[in-house]
C-alpha cells in the first residue's frame, strides 16, 4: 500500500481529478481544499500579498494504482509546468 500525497495550485484541480478519472484511479481521497505555505513554486497564503492558494489530495493506493496515479498527475505537469504540482509517495 503506497500513501500518495498530491499538493497543487488550486488553479489546477480540476485538471488533477479529470486526469485521475481518465486512467479510473484515485477514486478515493481526503481532499484538504486549502492548504497554505511556501515551496520551491512559490508562497501560497491567499492574503493580498500571496493570493494563490493550494489543495492536498491524500490517496492509498496499491502498487499499480500509485503508478498511473503518478502517471496522470505528470501529465497535468507537463500541461502546467509553472503551476507548483508536487507528488510524494511514502511506503
Amino acid at each position: 500500500m503506497k500513501r500518495i500525497e498530491i499538493i497543487a495550485n488550486k488553479t489546477v484541480e480540476e485538471n488533477i481529478h479529470e486526469a485521475l478519472s481518465e486512467l479510473e484511479v484515485g477514486q478515493y481521497y481526503t481532499k484538504f481544499a486549502i492548504a497554505h505555505g511556501r515551496g520551491k513554486s512559490g508562497t501560497r497564503f491567499g492574503d493580498a500579498v500571496w493570493p494563490e492558494e493550494n489543495f492536498i489530495l491524500l490517496i492509498y493506493a496499491g502498487e499499480r494504482e500509485a503508478e498511473l496515479i503518478k502517471r496522470a498527475v505528470g501529465k497535468v505537469k507537463n500541461d502546467f509546468p509553472a503551476e507548483g504540482i508536487k507528488l510524494f509517495e511514502l511506503g
